[in-house]
């Protein structure tokens, strides 16, 4: 029990510097491609669009294979492999000199982004499913308490001693976090049993498609990061027309972590909640909440109406990623564990990928208050989903995968 106390300590710290300092980068960008040479301003914005991206590109491709080798190899060592990872393209983007160098390493940094997945996989593989929402929910509060820091302190440091030192700093602090696992994790491998089945990925991604539930979670998982990035690029534009203020960028990131601080607040209760009442009755109830409270978004004509809502949005959707990740778990077979994680974290970055060209698209044809409308559609449609599919006959996992790999073996 202590042991576990202490992992867990550890993991929240870390999950917190990890969370914070990788965000710290985030703000400048765009301001840091422009100092690169002498370019134009759509040559910038293409090129920080493309930057932004490629990460979460290469994070989708690579968080189920980080997932699979865990399964086979432990956590410990991918966590330490892809915090010394992050922390060595970080350091080097502080020494780039072109665009294709940065966008480079910013791919790279994508493809060892697997920290925070794994360690939630990792604290979930030593927690008690009766508790399994809980816990996740109080880990999560160190990634977001250090993702609302993270972009004010970054833009301070770039302000105060420029882009270099702060992706030196950024390096530092990662590094950091790795060496705390280094030294103070411990991690009690599990003999694997006699009756363990080595299932292949492609069984393992066809179960997923063929189990109703964790299909619908996932796509819940993918819809949660729409919903906060379809908004994310617009919200700016969004508060300059609710204010008079010449402080439109500062009154707009506090808007935006106003959902966050909700988010904060809220993700460990929920996952309490979940714990005690039942995942999906708490997943049911918490997307019909974000439908209620993202469409009134599109109506406000106060600043201070907009942050009241997104407070309120950011209370629901805090609870929807440890609840998902609990419901995966639950339903994970122990040896897959890993890899189901990093399978749902590839939603959650395909959300990142999709929310922004999404709401761009959408506001491109039809205004940015029309965004708040048709993502409070797809928590709707989730909603309505999952109730269907807590009505049909319950799926056991692991059957499912027996079942597909009887199937291709045929």
């Amino acid at each position: 029990m202590k042991i576990q106390k202490r992992n867990f300590t550890i993991m929240w710290i870390s999950n917190f510097l990890v969370a914070g300092t990788i965000t710290m980068i985030m703000p400048f960008l765009s301001l840091y491609i422009d100092t690169m040479g002498d370019f134009s301003d759509s040559y910038v914005q293409k090129w920080s669009g493309l930057v932004f991206g490629i990460t979460f590109v290469s994070a989708f491709l690579m968080s189920p294979v980080w997932g699979r080798v865990a399964d086979r190899f432990g956590y410990k060592p991918i966590l330490i492999i892809t915090g010394l990872g992050i922390s060595i393209s970080i350091l080097l983007m502080g020494y780039v000199h072109s665009v294709e160098g940065f966008f480079i390493l910013r791919l790279f940094m994508g493809i060892v982004t697997g920290f925070i997945p794994t360690s939630l996989a990792f604290i979930s593989s030593q927690t008690a499913k009766e508790v399994a929402g809980k816990t996740l929910g109080t880990l999560q509060m160190g990634s977001v308490s250090g993702s609302l820091f993270g972009p004010v302190f970054g833009g301070f440091l770039a302000d105060s001693f420029g882009f270099q030192y702060t992706f030196v700093i950024t390096s530092v602090v990662i590094a950091i976090a790795a060496l705390l696992v280094l030294i103070g994790i411990k991690e009690t491998k599990k003999a694997p049993s006699k009756f363990a089945h080595v299932y292949s990925r492609k069984t393992v991604i066809m179960g997923i498609f063929h189990h109703r539930l964790v299909f619908n979670v996932m796509i819940i998982t993918a819809l949660i990061q729409i919903g906060n990035f379809s908004i994310q690029p617009l919200l700016s534009l969004y508060v300059a027309g609710l204010t008079d203020s010449s402080q439109v960028a500062l009154l707009a990131g506090v808007t935006f972590s106003a959902a966050g601080i909700g988010n904060l607040l809220f993700a460990r209760k929920w996952g309490q909640l979940g714990d005690s009442v039942g995942y999906e009755k708490i997943l049911t109830i918490l997307l019909i909440l974000a439908f209620i409270f993202i469409i009134p978004q599109a109506f406000v004509t106060e600043l201070w109406q907009l942050m009241i809502l997104r407070l309120l949005f950011g209370i629901a959707v805090g609870g929807l990623i440890p609840i998902t990740t609990a419901l995966v778990r639950r339903e994970s077979p122990i040896e897959i564990q890993g890899e189901m994680m990093g399978y749902n974290t590839s939603f959650r970055f395909f959300g990142n990928i999709i929310g922004p060209m999404f709401g761009g698209i959408i506001s491109g044809f039809i205004g940015i208050s029309s965004v708040f409308f048709v993502t409070g559609g797809l928590f709707l449609v989730a909603f309505i989903v999952l109730l269907l599919t807590r009505k049909m006959p319950e799926q056991d996992f692991e059957r499912v995968l027996l079942n597909e790999e009887a199937h291709q073996q045929a």
